[in-house]
């Protein structure tokens, strides 16, 4: 059974949530929230050893991934904030240094977006999370039992079109994709499980989801998070361009290897897919943004903070995800590892990661642009970003506070190396 509030409960719930919410965002200036703020964030910049391992760090992600170059921010509210780059934005001669600016791929990143406007909309009384989403995509059959909040639980029980159409994106990365042909693609394959039943990752979800709300509100996914979470958080750079625009200013490159006979990447027959069509992950994994925009947008999803304190309660009452240690769970939109909160993902040519402590404000962001390695490597390299991150000392006059992870730098670094793909070979020995 749903946990969800019925159609009149949340109508009701919904008159005071945006209240709260009006409050809220009254006491911003120029109508924006600061999630760093809420955390007490020092203004400072973390240097010295700290940010000599962080930046090492993120250079080995970059060379055991087998990317061109990528960029990495920490966020920790009692000592202050580091942006780190590595390497160049593509393997072309001559291809320029990655800058701290610099747009990439936000990937499955993107879902959290998505699931926030579901929760922004349910906090209106606009939507209910337990609203089938077949109410509101007719012209899709199959889908009798999925609810709106299956879909951000990864538990809709529908299989993920991604991994039978990746070779497809790889080869053909500007062909425009319809979300229906995608969503009938995984439709065609075997279900998971029943809605409900289990937690499995599809972007299917995301995609669904994102067409379900342009249905219910008859207004785009640009339209929706502009209103409910770009606006809000004053996020400049986060957007999902047009289809058919293949250059983006300022955009990463993007790689990836085909598969070889054994279905492990064949790193000599390297693809550039960096001039691709965002129909590819639409809502669920096709957005572009920046390391400052993803810092915030990780702060506020994982805090609750743009939501109503009963739907971030709801947000965060989480489900087991079969297989995994007992400190992995899914909440609505985001993964739940030990206090960390938020996603790690894949998409044609870029592997993206975004996590926040709700607690502490501690947050870790690395982009990186060969998708070769799968989203697990960028999981670890956050990990190891974040356990580092997390015994950074406070700046004068502040505390450091206690960030219990159930994993060590150590082991997020062995995880790595044995996740590594496409790493250019080490030089030989002097002598």
């Amino acid at each position: 059974m749903s946990r969800s509030l019925g159609r009149r409960q949340r109508r009701v719930a919904a008159i005071a949530g945006a209240l709260a919410l009006a409050f809220a965002f009254g006491g911003c200036t120029g109508g924006t929230i600061d999630p760093g703020a809420s955390f007490g964030a020092v203004d400072d910049t973390i240097a010295g050893d700290t940010a000599t391992v962080l930046q090492q760090l993120l250079a080995d992600a970059v060379a055991l991934s087998g990317s061109s170059g990528g960029l990495a921010a920490v966020a920790a509210p009692w000592a202050g904030e580091w942006r780190g780059v590595a390497g160049t934005v593509g393997f072309d001669d001559g291809a320029a240094a990655v800058e701290p600016g610099q747009v990439f791929h936000l990937a499955g990143v993107t879902s959290e977006v998505t699931c926030l406007v579901l929760l922004r909309l349910a906090d209106d009384g606009v939507l209910g999370l337990d609203d089938p989403v077949s109410e509101h995509v007719i012209d899709i059959p199959g889908l009798d039992g999925i609810t709106l909040e299956h879909l951000c639980r990864q538990t809709s029980g529908l299989a993920d079109y991604y991994p039978q159409l990746r070779v497809n994106f790889m080869q053909n990365p500007a062909r425009v994709w319809s979300p229906i042909e995608l969503i009938s693609s995984a439709l065609a394959v075997p279900r998971i499980g029943e809605p409900g039943q289990a937690v499995a990752f599809s972007r299917t979800n995301g995609l669904l989801l994102g067409l379900a709300l342009e249905r219910a509100t008859h207004r785009s996914w640009s339209d929706l998070v502009e209103e409910y979470v770009a606006g809000p958080l004053g996020l400049t750079g986060t957007t999902l361009p047009s289809p058919t625009t293949l250059d983006v200013p300022g955009l990463i490159g993007a790689y990836a290897a085909l598969p070889g006979p054994d279905g492990a990447p064949d790193c000599a027959a390297r693809l550039d897919d960096s001039r691709q069509s965002s129909s590819m992950g639409g809502a669920a994994a096709g957005a572009r943004s920046h390391l400052d925009d993803v810092v915030r947008l990780s702060q506020a999803f994982a805090s609750g903070l743009l939501l109503s304190e009963r739907t971030a309660r709801e947000q965060w009452t989480t489900t087991p995800v079969p297989g995994a240690e007992p400190w992995v769970a899914q909440g609505i939109g985001g993964m739940v590892y030990g206090p960390l909160r938020g996603l790690a993902s894949e998409a044609t040519g870029a592997l993206t990661a975004a996590f926040t402590d709700p607690t502490t404000g501690l947050t870790v962001v690395v982009a990186l642009n060969n998708s070769s390695a799968g989203q697990d490597f960028v999981r670890e390299t956050a990990f190891a970003l974040a356990s580092v991150a997390s015994k950074t000392p406070a700046a004068s006059g502040e505390t450091q506070p206690l960030v219990e992870l159930p994993w060590s730098v150590d082991q997020a670094t062995q995880r790595m190396q044995e996740l590594a793909r496409c790493a250019p070979p080490p030089p030989p020995a002097e002598g």
